[in-house]
């Protein structure tokens, strides 16, 4: 069967599984919409995490970055599973503890102020929404290939399909349909990744095959790729790259202070019964991360070295069907510089004839390797599942924030439960039709998009959470303060240097020489320091609060 009899077939199933999942797990509470009625194993939970958290940008747009940036490509792996770490020991079991819906209502209780409770919805807003602009365009560009239409048309049926299973089922719905996410996922991820590292080493397991011999005597896999980047330009792909040291230790230290700081991330570990229960959370959802995580470098190194030796110096007309697949989505494009039919591909822009989106080099993996079509599918699939789960935590957050955390405790607080339910799924639906806007029309490719996101949640909610958990002398004033600032630093930076003035977005006009992507590591310095200065400038909080502050931290039992 051809790949887009396979696609329908696989792809049709797991939205059948999905659409019927969020059926049987309706929401018929705000407990079960907000955070399914705190009754969510930490098994399931952990999966649920994984597939919330591992998105787009990660089956589709990081072997891509790796496989084009070669080492320093290591700072995405780094940030992104760095930061689950201080998620488990430093916030996951205190907010579980703390015992509320979302993440604006613990900085509204612990901050005591409507203003910081406002400021947290503002942030939680504009994180959530760039983040899933990045997820839509995930979406529209697997439908683009494998389905055989445009991006718009992609993005409006995932957004169809989210807007499903988001409004219907809530977190309760959302959860169950992110465990069976995350199966479809991590088969799609590891099967092409096994079958190519048995084709290219021999060896079954691509973690090892990323190190091993190629199977045709032709040395080691890391050595062959090396020398097919020097002689064609690019740096070594196993040496230092173009980034300076400080914006690499800029990008990473913002990923994963983001990912300790984002909200719909946060809040899966509100789901669960018990407080010990989302530290087990924790470490489950980081074991399954890791199996993908461990496989992205062994993917986006597989793919680099088939990608140049099908291509290069190849006759246009003779070229391998997945290229021309391809440009149908105009994704990669040929353009016969010297008009003698031959595929060209250096880092030198006057001799280069290929450009290719990075965010193609995982879905077009297994056709480059010629794996079979239903493999090809299957990848199809496990990208939309990455796509559709965190877009689906995200939009939760901002109906949440809408409903529960803006109507419900600021504008109508005599709002009913049934009237609070409502407005969430009014919310949610008002969400899906702005993500799908921002998926047609996005900002940029996947990961960077995601990088910004995480860049922001690090000005904006780290040092809060932070400051709010383990100091009893951060005032209302000081976390406001610090979160205005460090998000409109944040978020200015990043829309100068992409938005207004592109142009200047090279490395001697930006500050200390730090990427926009990596921009939200300095708002989070930022954004502490006002806020530890002005609280020391302002009133401490209530007894009550320190009281408060105290009982989240260490038990009255332990205490006494």
């Amino acid at each position: 069967m051809s790949i887009l009899v396979w696609t329908w077939i696989i792809v049709g199933l797991t939205f059948a599984l999905y659409i019927g999942i969020a059926i049987w797990s309706r929401a018929k509470s705000t407990g079960d919409f907000y955070v399914a009625a705190k009754s969510v194993h930490p098994l399931a939970n952990g999966m649920a995490t994984a597939a919330d958290w591992m998105s787009a940008a990660s089956f589709i747009s990081m072997a891509g970055l790796i496989a084009f940036m070669g080492r320093d490509g290591s700072m995405y792996l780094m940030g992104w599973t760095g930061g689950y770490v201080l998620l488990a020991m430093l916030l996951a079991p205190y907010l579980r503890k703390f015992g509320k819906y979302t993440v604006p209502d613990f900085v509204a209780e612990r901050y005591y102020s409507k203003v910081a409770r406002v400021i947290a919805v503002v942030c939680a807003i504009f994180v959530s929404f760039t983040y899933v602009a990045g997820q839509m365009r995930g979406v529209g560009i697997v439908f683009s290939r494998f389905l055989e239409v445009d991006i718009t048309t992609g993005v409006i049926v995932g957004m169809a399909i989210v807007f499903f299973y988001a409004v219907m089922g809530g977190m309760k719905g959302i959860t169950y349909t992110q465990v069976a996410q995350y199966v479809v996922l991590i088969i799609a991820y590891l099967i092409p990744a096994i079958f190519i590292s048995i084709l290219l080493t021999g060896n079954p397991i691509p973690q090892l095959g990323f190190g091993s011999t190629l199977s045709d005597g032709g040395g080691y896999l890391l050595d062959k790729l090396d020398g097919l980047s020097t002689q064609l330009g690019f740096a070594a792909y196993t040496g230092r790259g173009a980034k300076s040291m400080i914006d690499v230790f800029f990008i990473t230290a913002a990923l994963m202070v983001g990912t300790a700081g984002l909200p719909h991330v946060i809040i899966r570990f509100f789901t669960v019964p018990k407080v010990s229960d989302a530290r087990k959370s924790a470490g489950y959802a980081l074991l399954f991360i890791a199996i993908l995580y461990t496989t992205a470098p062994a993917v986006a190194a597989f793919a680099r070295t088939n990608m140049i030796q099908t291509l290069n110096d190849k006759a246009y007309s003779e070229a391998p069907s997945w290229l021309t697949n391809w440009e149908k989505t105009k994704l990669i494009k040929f353009e016969d510089k010297n008009n003698d039919g031959i595929i060209q591909y250096r880092k030198d822009a006057d001799q280069n004839e290929l450009t290719i989106d990075r965010d193609i080099m995982v879905l077009a993996n297994p056709e480059i390797a010629k794996l079979p079509n239903w493999v090809v599918a299957l990848v199809a699939a496990g990208g939309l599942a990455a796509a559709l789960s965190t877009a689906a935590g995200l939009l939760l957050v901002i109906s949440t924030s809408i409903s529960h955390d803006l109507i419900k405790n600021v504008i109508a607080r005599d709002t009913s439960e049934k009237k609070e339910l409502t407005y969430a799924r009014i919310a949610a639906g008002f969400a899906v039709l702005l993500a799908g806007y921002f998926g047609i029309n996005p900002p940029g490719f996947v990961a960077q998009v995601v990088a910004f996101a995480f860049g922001l949640a690090a000005s904006s909610f780290f040092p809060i959470i932070i400051l709010g958990i383990f100091s009893k002398k951060t005032s209302k004033e000081g976390a406001i303060s610090g979160m205005i600032i460090g998000i409109l630093l944040t978020a200015g930076y990043i829309i100068y240097f992409k938005f207004i003035n592109p142009t200047a977005n090279t490395a001697e006009h930006w500050w200390f020489g730090i990427s926009p992507e990596g921009i939200g590591t300095l708002g989070m310095v930022v954004n502490f320091i006002v806020a530890i200065v002005v609280s020391k400038f302002s009133s401490a909080p209530p007894d009550d609060v320190q009281q408060l502050i105290e009982d989240i931290r260490i038990p009255r039992e332990t205490r006494a």
